[in-house]
């Protein structure tokens, strides 16, 4: 095995990597060997944008999939995103297709009750009641998150975020706010990790996943640790999974 310091140098380019990253569609060398996710969020998101006249899309990153929506889509379209890195790439990239950017926090939205016929959600943070609010009767929101991302890791990391169980939180925070379920399903398999430092890089961009990560300091001699233990002929392999939920506004019953 490699010295400290040798490691040290073996993943720098890699956190120099994530330093430069924006947008949020990382060029991460992983596979999942298993069978893939039960469900397709981006065909689902199109299907119900077409009898949609207005949507918005929460945490929209770089715009880079919400405007592979937008193409086509006709009606009154917003996206929200709260990182100053990737506000301004999203107004490039959305702003030529009629969508409004507007940076603000997910769980905190800027727009009026009632103003959307559809919200999409992927992987960020989502107030239920709030998402409610802004949808108009009949309207429905869809999200996938990461559910379960890692969890071998807190084994050698316990400071590690708990985000604590999100999937039974939102699904019940939208059922208080008056939306009724859809679709709610969960997928978890092994993921396998080309090298350390490609693990490295994802931690480093998803910095609330270990507060205070230092790779290339104080956390160096875990992420050893972590890699001994979890190296495979296949790589770093680790448990990850996600979830889709589909949530509904019933109409207002007539006066």
């Amino acid at each position: 095995m490699s010295s400290e310091a040798e490691a040290r140098e073996r993943l720098r380019p890699f956190v120099a990597r994530a330093d430069a990253f924006s947008g949020w569609l990382p060029d991460t060398r992983k596979r999942a060997p298993g069978p893939p996710e039960p469900w397709d969020y981006l065909g689902r998101a199109a299907a119900l944008m077409v009898s949609a006249r207005s949507v918005l899309d929460m945490g929209t990153g770089g715009g880079e999939r919400f405007a592979s929506l937008c193409t086509s889509f006709t009606g009154l379209a917003f996206a929200t995103e709260e990182w100053h890195v990737n506000a301004p790439l999203a107004r490039r990239r959305l702003t030529p297709l009629g969508v409004e950017v507007v940076r603000a926090r997910s769980v905190q939205l800027p727009f009026r009750h009632g103003g959307f016929d559809l919200v999409l959600n992927r992987h960020e943070e989502l107030d239920p009641a709030e998402v409610a609010r802004v949808l108009n009767p009949g309207g429905r929101v869809l999200t996938q998150q990461v559910w379960w991302r890692g969890n071998e890791l807190s084994r050698f990391f316990p400071r590690r975020t708990d985000h604590g169980d999100h999937f039974g939180v939102y699904q019940r925070g939208f059922q208080a706010a008056g939306l009724e379920i859809v679709d709610a399903r969960e997928h978890r398999g092994p993921v396998c990790y080309e090298s350390l430092g490609e693990y490295v890089y994802m931690l480093c961009i998803a910095p609330w996943e270990v507060p205070d990560f230092d790779p290339l300091g104080a956390d160096l001699a875990a992420l050893l640790a972590m890699e001994r233990a979890l190296t495979t002929v296949d790589g770093v392999v680790l448990t990850e999974g996600s979830y889709v939920i589909e949530a509904l506004k019933p109409l207002a019953l007539p006066a």
